[in-house]
């Protein structure tokens, strides 16, 4: 059932109707040739944006890094913290950090947004749990720990414009499998999950216009 689901999300009909992550980064990167992911994981959504010519995904975790070259989904890799590469200012048209800032200390992440500022041309998008949500170190990876939360109005102080996204809030909770994978119901908090997690997604029609009721915000930075 799960992997029905899973399939069903990912469609271009769903996406475009109820707004999903990677509909929405397709739509941001659109005007965008060269991007840095950081903290790109096993399977970045960046691999459905087939315009983009030049992507550099930054990974410290070995596992995920191993299975985002099988899929070949960057151009460019690099193993490290990302806390811990440089690059030049204006390197890439777009930086983007998906589920990853929540994963920080909150000194550390606005850190890191200066960076992304300084290193893109266009535009910087995160994206992240709307406020703090609890969550173990699952994949035996100890950095998927969550250590701070991003609500919509610091995203807002921030500089960002902000959509909601995975429905109403209230609906989900710390993911309770011990790896992340891709069964989109593992943080639904009411069973049968299934059927919550169909009424998160009809929500969603509701939350992207009201992101501060959203479980997950895409946020977006455009430079001057």
């Amino acid at each position: 059932m799960s992997n029905l689901i899973n399939k069903i999300h990912k469609s271009k009909l769903m996406g475009g109707l109820f707004h999903t992550l990677d509909h929405c980064l397709q739509r941001e990167l659109i005007d965008c040739e060269s991007v840095l992911d950081l903290g790109c994981g096993p399977s970045s959504p960046i691999k459905r944006c087939k315009n983009i010519k030049r992507s550099v995904g930054v990974e410290a975790f070995s596992p995920y890094l191993k299975k985002s070259k099988d899929q070949a989904i960057h151009t460019e890799y690099l193993q490290k913290n990302i806390e811990s590469v440089n690059f030049p200012d204006n390197s890439f048209d777009a930086v983007i950090m998906i589920e990853v800032l929540e994963h920080l200390p909150e000194e550390l992440g606005k850190k890191m947004i200066k960076k992304m500022e300084k290193w893109s041309r266009k535009k910087i998008i995160i994206s992240s749990p709307n406020g703090f949500v609890a969550q173990k170190a699952v994949d035996n990876n100890p950095l998927q720990k969550h250590l701070s939360g991003w609500d919509y109005k610091k995203m807002r102080d921030l500089g960002f414009k902000s959509h909601g996204l995975a429905g109403l809030k209230f609906l989900r909770q710390e993911v309770q499998n011990n790896t992340m994978g891709d069964d989109l119901t593992s943080s639904i908090r009411l069973r049968p999950r299934s059927f919550w997690f169909l009424v998160a997604s009809l929500s969603q029609l509701f939350v992207y216009f009201f992101p501060n009721t959203a479980f997950e915000l895409f946020s977006v930075k455009t430079k001057e």
